[in-house]
């Protein structure tokens, strides 16, 4: 049975060493990872397969089949992932802010690493290279807690990962995959606010909640993605057209693939008949209020619980709404705080339909699939925050780190009376 406790400890005794990494020296280790992961390709893939197998035979869903599944593509772009970071900005040390106060202090605000981060995913065997890449880079030590149903591609991962690490001449408990696939190590391990500084939950609802209610480490918490897409009154049909398919087909598994769509009631009658057709050929079963049903044959209709659902499938839900204010209280009432996107020719709406929501990525005339830290310029991200605390939307290496103090004197004291000569 596995102490987590002890290996959480080993972990952060190894923080050191990777925190006091110069830039450079850490981005040779992560161009290293990436070489060590392509030239392990054949054993991960093997795991992999052990893995979709069993996931199959467990009769789990293809949402999560797809979140699993590598090839020897995707285990390409992990590793670009990797060696994307390394070419990123180094943030541990960068100086924010400077400046002097009156009595001659200097005082500079300095990016550091967080210390231990404790990741906490399922089915996603990317996580644990982007993970270890994006934790590694900002200084910091990470413990990986994986799924079951990926156990066999994470530990493959791991291990080449480690290899590098050793190569490197850096302690491997640096990077601590738990194997140990009890429900229990999950509560142990975000309860350890002595030891871990914050946790990162990836995948379910019902995992991000668990682990959100139990913790003792401040928790990053995305609990589901229900991402809009509204479709102005004299939109251009053509480019919402191409957004809907985008944000819907090209990945329906992912947490920013679209699963509602709002339309103006004014270009309803011309542009959903042509986003019925075009759903349709796609595959994507449609759930649809009573307006919207009337004008895409095929339609079932939808509920209030579709219109909250995150189905990472697909399946869409679509409603009609009589202007821009009605798609704005719709989206209010039943946003995850994911992404939201709005299709538009008038650029006072488009500012408006910005101001009035406060999800964590809103988007003008552009696809929902680009809220993603590697589309938005982050490299591989750590995960997506709809927390409004400490970061908010895809993470970063900046989100891995805290600001802190550093003050510089010549002597200051604050009570100079108090030391001065005399009885």
């Amino acid at each position: 049975m596995t102490d987590i406790k002890t290996l959480a400890l080993e972990c952060r005794d190894a923080a050191t060493a990777i925190a006091g990494l110069p830039t450079e020296a850490k981005n040779a280790l992560l161009r290293a990872m990436a070489d060590a992961l392509l030239a392990d390709e054949a054993t991960i893939l093997a795991a992999n397969a052990r893995d979709l197998e069993a996931a199959s035979a467990k009769g789990i869903g293809s949402a999560m089949l797809d979140r699993l599944r590598l090839d020897a593509s995707r285990l390409q772009g992990i590793a670009a992932a990797v060696r994307e970071v390394a070419e990123l900005p180094d943030p541990v040390g960068q100086v924010t802010r400077a400046y002097d106060r009156p009595n001659g202090i200097h005082v500079e605000r300095v990016r550091v690493p967080l210390g231990v981060i404790a990741m906490i995913y399922e089915a996603r065997p990317n996580v644990t290279a982007d993970a270890a890449a994006l934790c590694l880079k900002a200084g910091n030590a990470v413990i990986l807690r994986g799924g079951s149903e990926a156990i066999h591609s994470n530990t493959a991962i791991a291990a080449a990962l480690k290899r590098a690490l050793s190569e490197a001449g850096l302690r491997d408990a640096v990077l601590t995959l738990v194997e140990d696939l009890r429900r229990e190590t999950i509560l142990e391990l975000i309860q350890l606010s002595d030891v871990i500084d914050l946790v990162i939950p990836r995948g379910g609802e019902g995992l991000i909640r668990f682990v959100a209610e139990h913790a003792r480490v401040p928790v990053i918490k995305h609990y589901k993605g229900v991402c809009h897409q509204y479709v102005d009154a004299g939109a251009d049909e053509d480019l919402a057209l191409a957004l809907l398919l985008d944000g819907k087909v090209s990945r329906p598994s992912a947490c920013n693939s679209l699963e509602t769509l709002l339309v103006h009631r004014d270009i309803a009658t011309t542009f959903l008949p042509r986003a019925a057709e075009a759903l349709r050929v796609r595959g994507v079963e449609i759930r649809a209020d009573e307006a919207a049903r009337a004008l895409m044959p095929g339609g079932v209709t939808a509920t209030d619980e579709d219109f909250a659902a995150e189905f990472l499938d697909l399946v869409i839900a679509v409603g009609v709404v009589d202007d821009l204010d009605a798609a704005i209280a719709h989206i209010r009432h039943y946003t995850s705080d994911h992404t939201e996107v709005i299709v538009t020719r008038d650029p006072a709406h488009a500012e408006k339909f910005l101001n009035a929501l406060r999800s964590a990525v809103v988007m003008v005339n552009a696809s929902s699939r680009f809220s993603d830290g590697g589309e938005l310029g982050l490299g591989a991200e750590i995960g997506i925050s709809t927390t409004r605390l400490h970061s908010y939307g895809p993470m970063g290496l900046e989100a891995l780190t805290v600001e802190r103090f550093v003050v510089r004197g010549e002597g200051q004291v604050r009570h100079p009376a108090l030391i001065k000569p005399g009885p």
